[in-house]
């Protein structure tokens, strides 16, 4: 994306309805997608953040839909916890700043589009879980971001990168890959081909079950990974889901199948020492439990595919 200048950055904040005068605006996080940044603004003598994000529109071709999803996911996860006296409720799901016209998205004329949440304070987050007690922290507060969800009005959400955990179409492209193999690649990761091609029986059952309304669709994060849930910094405890992107219409396994995948992997996603890479059980069984604990809307058949889900997740994304 391009390359921003302070003045660039204090126009784009102009744009939001937000009290104070800005201090300072300083790249924030260590996301891969979105450019994030944190702002500072003093109001009557209170340093008060923000979080300002441009959005990768080339990964994310439709900004309006998707900020139509983070919008009524947002509204409708915060009215359920203030209905339910959920403690800091105002912590527990993401706020949206409105821009100065009222909207949730600021797309300017160099074609970028932005949006901006209130900072929430006394959190952090992890990208390696080193301990049972946050992998069911963030479990749990998976579980609770689903259920805030199962009875949310208006039809399904949109669908901002279709087929993203389709994983019969993720095997389609993987075919098509081999057959064409453009830089004569393929003979040099053969038995890695061969492994995902022994599993693919198994690719369309989630899809299947899905279609068949074995198991229901859901709205679902996507994106599971163990740095999307803040944690309490005093507590530990998950308190909020964070990147919204991702979400679309799929299943509570996907949710799951992808927080196993990243959080029991015991190095960085992105690390080349596979040699040292394990899948760590203590940390599955507490995600699961973390799940579970805050999974009373599963249905029995989402229960009983929630370990082949983990396995799935694994696959799509070696696959992809």
């Amino acid at each position: 994306m391009n390359t921003l200048t302070d003045q660039d950055l204090r126009d784009v904040v102009a744009g939001f309805s937000i009290p104070g005068d800005l201090i300072s605006a300083l790249p924030f996080g260590t996301g891969h997608i979105n450019d994030t940044f944190q702002l500072t603004f003093d109001q009557a003598g209170t340093l008060v953040h923000y979080t300002l994000q441009r959005l990768n529109t080339t990964v994310f071709r439709d900004p309006a839909s998707l900020m139509e999803n983070v919008r009524r996911v947002t509204t409708h996860a915060r009215a359920s916890l203030l209905a339910a006296g959920a403690p800091e409720a105002s912590r527990r799901a993401l706020t949206l700043v409105p821009t100065r016209d009222g909207g949730i998205l600021l797309q300017n004329a160099r074609g970028e589009a932005w949006r901006c949440y209130h900072f929430i304070e006394k959190c952090s987050t992890v990208d390696i879980v080193d301990t049972p007690a946050k992998a069911f922290e963030a479990a749990r507060a998976f579980a609770r971001f689903q259920a805030l969800l199962a009875d949310m009005p208006g039809g399904r959400l949109n669908e901002t990168i279709p087929d993203f955990h389709h994983t019969p179409k993720r095997y389609a492209a993987l075919h098509a890959a081999l057959r064409a193999d453009p830089l004569g690649r393929a003979a040099a990761v053969q038995r890695e081909i061969d492994f995902a091609l022994a599993q693919e029986a198994d690719a369309g059952r989630l899809v299947a079950m899905m279609a068949a309304g074995e198991i229901p669709e859901r709205a679902t994060h996507n994106d599971t990974k163990i740095n999307n849930v803040l944690l309490d910094d005093a507590t530990g405890e998950g308190i909020c889901v964070i990147d919204l992107d991702t979400l679309m219409p799929g299943s509570s396994l996907y949710d799951f199948g992808d927080m196993v995948r990243s959080a029991t992997l015991n190095i960085a996603e992105d690390s080349l020492d596979y040699a040292s890479a394990i899948c760590r059980r203590d940390i599955f069984e507490a995600l699961a439990r973390g799940f579970l604990a805050a999974g009373g809307f599963l249905t029995a058949a989402e229960r009983a595919q929630m370990a082949f889900s983990g396995r799935l997740l694994t696959l799509e994304c070696g696959v992809r």
